[in-house]
């Protein structure tokens, strides 16, 4: 893909400082850019790349004291990673091939609904009134079971694994590995200690624009839905157990879990490693920091939240710079009672 800092600047509502017929055909690392290389910098860590790159053309902020120097050209924007976000977007979709079509050895049942410009990958399932809409992809490996709906644009990696009645919004990236409706743990104990299983009859609903990483799962609700809001975002190897709602615009990090029926609001962003009781709520734009336990609802919006048991960020840190004087506090009293043990 060749494209110039002009065309570039139009794409990012960007200012030119230098050569604005300047070509690049690559987005790399600033470390490693030649003159044919488009870079970023967001992070003032590596802006002293700039006093030396040979790049054709590095984004910056507008606020950035930097200077064109190699002859690089700059393009100055409000928000460098931001902005970068949009040329990793252009110059993936430039390099991938679009897909179409159904691959075969491939299983199709005679009531699915398949777009015709979506794409089917070899050695998948696809389940009775399946409704796979337009632009859709569901790459090779993949099981979706009966009743699934994927709606126009979404992307599902190799591997997915995705049952019976699930719903998908627009736009939605599955990763590898992710399982969406696996039952929900539900058991109820017996008077002889062993358990019966409690049957989750509910479903998964997960809105437009929402990512899910790799390896992890969503279980089905027992009764009703599960819910992933429009834009959440979840990382990797995630727990989010039966009943749960996540927010629109939320964010939870790797191998953080979520307990059954746990409702989360919007923008709340988790940390990794950070888990949740059952039945509680969580205030809009909370904030989990990671290995957190939360054990019980967070009422005040926008809160900071650490430790385990969970607690306000600036209490938790206290108490861990008290807990460190610990023994310096036991040396006084010790010495505080051998002096008045001599009175």
């Amino acid at each position: 893909m060749r494209v110039t800092a002009q065309e570039l600047a139009i794409l990012l509502d960007a200012k030119i400082e230098g050569n604005p017929k300047a070509i690049v055909n690559k987005l790399v690392k600033i470390e490693e850019a030649d003159r044919d290389s488009l870079c970023f910098i967001a992070n003032p860590k590596y802006e002293h790349y700039a006093e030396t790159t040979h790049a054709g053309v590095l984004v910056v902020s507008e606020n950035s004291l930097l200077k064109n120097k190699n002859g690089t050209t700059f393009l100055r924007v409000k928000d460098p990673y931001n902005s970068f976000a949009i040329l990793l977007e252009k110059f993936s979709t430039e390099s991938t091939a679009i897909k179409r079509g159904i691959e075969q050895p491939s299983f199709i049942h005679e009531s699915a609904n398949i777009h015709p410009t979506a794409y089917i990958g070899a050695f998948s399932y696809i389940g009775s009134n399946v409704t796979v809409g337009e632009g859709v992809k569901v790459y090779p490996n993949c099981y979706i079971g009966d009743s699934v709906s994927i709606e126009k644009n979404s992307t599902i990696s190799a591997g997915v694994k995705i049952h019976r009645d699930s719903l998908l919004g627009e736009r939605c990236i599955i990763h590898s590995g992710v399982v969406i409706g696996s039952d929900g743990f539900g058991f109820a104990p017996q008077k002889d200690g062993s358990f019966i299983k409690v049957p989750q009859t509910g479903n998964v609903k997960i809105g437009n624009d929402v990512e899910i990483g790799a390896n992890t799962v969503i279980d089905r609700a027992t009764l009703g839905s599960t819910l992933i809001k429009d834009g959440a975002k979840l990382d990797n190897l995630v727990q989010i157990a039966h009943n749960v709602e996540v927010g629109s615009h939320s964010v939870i990090a790797a191998q953080a879990g979520v307990s059954g029926s746990t409702k989360l609001g919007k923008h709340v962003m988790v940390g990794g490693q950070a888990g949740f009781v059952g039945h509680i709520q969580i205030a809009d734009g909370v904030k989990i920091n990671a290995q957190s336990g939360v054990s019980k609802s967070i009422e005040n919006p926008g809160a900071s939240i650490s430790g385990s048991p969970a607690e306000p960020f600036r209490q938790h840190y206290k108490n861990i710079a008290h807990t460190r004087k610990i023994g310096e506090l036991m040396d006084r009293i010790e010495k505080l009672e051998k002096i008045l043990s001599k009175n």
